[in-house]
């Protein structure tokens, strides 16, 4: 299956959203970047994000809001955060 910018978004989208976490991500990213499949159009860019979530899980890298919004804008997406009343 070939990685484009939309699968990206999706998985930060996941992990914004608790649907995944850390470490799940991190190995979506290497499993990515092991498989190579990486849409020809975007192959520089998308190589350079994935390959950086893929370090996430290392403690001199990590993942910050800041990292994860930055590759967002690179992917060409702009992040708008909704904040609501949580249901008790």
């Amino acid at each position: 299956m070939v990685t484009t910018r939309e699968a990206v978004r999706d998985k930060l989208v996941d992990y914004f959203q608790r649907r995944m976490t850390l470490a799940e991500l991190v190995d979506w990213a290497e499993d990515v970047m092991c498989d190579g499949d990486l849409d020809a159009r975007d192959a520089r860019l998308l190589r350079g994000v994935i390959a950086r979530i893929g370090l996430a899980d290392v403690r001199a890298f990590g993942l910050s809001w800041d990292d994860c919004y930055n590759f967002l804008a690179q992917l060409g997406y702009r992040v708008r955060v909704t904040v609501a009343p949580a249901v008790v």
